[in-house]
């Protein structure tokens, strides 16, 4: 007897689960925010503080752990100072991708659900040869790097939820490829993308 029982328990249970909304898709609103970084030789880097565009997908595994793939999407000038050299500054204009992905664990009080993830990935840094740039003899730099961060989501319906989320990735800080190095701070850098955003369950 005890063991149908059992055995009913877990057979609901299983039937509950996959009932459940076990993907979602998010679309969120980011920022980007970097330390001031010193590099040898008196060479400073600091960005200005855009905003951009993360888009997230989610597919649980269980009903704690699931998997993630990221996108972000940003724009914005970074700085350089290089007292060693002729020219003392240089003004990048800069596209900045996210390709992530990681591992999510999350858990439910009531309509609040807490999570926290980490992964792997990796930065694109483009420069855009426009007005806003007064250099332009640089080149992309691709940087693999860690994604860790944390949030909460607060369940509107079933269906909907609204999140929000600390991220960070540690990457080596970009140089452009500028001929001669002159801009190569060879330092690691977290760079901060705190995101607001709703996600669809399905």
């Amino acid at each position: 007897m005890k063991r149908m029982v059992l055995a009913a328990l877990l057979m609901l249970t299983a039937a509950a689960w996959a009932q459940e909304s076990r993907q979602d898709v998010s679309l969120s609103v980011a920022g980007v925010f970097t330390p001031e970084i010193h590099g040898p030789g008196g060479i400073a880097l600091e960005t200005t503080l855009p905003v951009g565009a993360l888009a997230s997908y989610r597919y649980l595994v269980t009903p704690r752990s699931g998997l993630e793939v990221n996108y972000s999407f940003a724009q914005y000038i970074t700085k350089y100072q290089t007292p060693s050299s002729a020219q003392t500054s240089y003004r990048i204009h800069t596209r900045q991708q996210e390709f992530t992905a990681g591992y999510v664990y999350s858990r439910t009080y009531r309509n609040f659900n807490p999570f926290a993830e980490v992964g792997v990935g990796t930065l694109v840094f483009s420069p855009l040869e426009d007005y806003r740039s007064t250099t332009f003899d640089t080149k992309r730099n691709l940087r693999i790097g860690g994604l860790f961060g944390a949030g909460v989501a607060y369940e509107l319906s079933p269906s909907f939820d609204v999140r929000v989320e600390y991220r960070g990735m540690v990457v080596k800080a970009p140089d452009f490829s500028l001929p001669g190095n002159v801009l190569q701070t060879n330092r690691y850098e977290v760079v901060s993308i705190p995101a607001v955003g709703v996600a669809y369950h399905f």
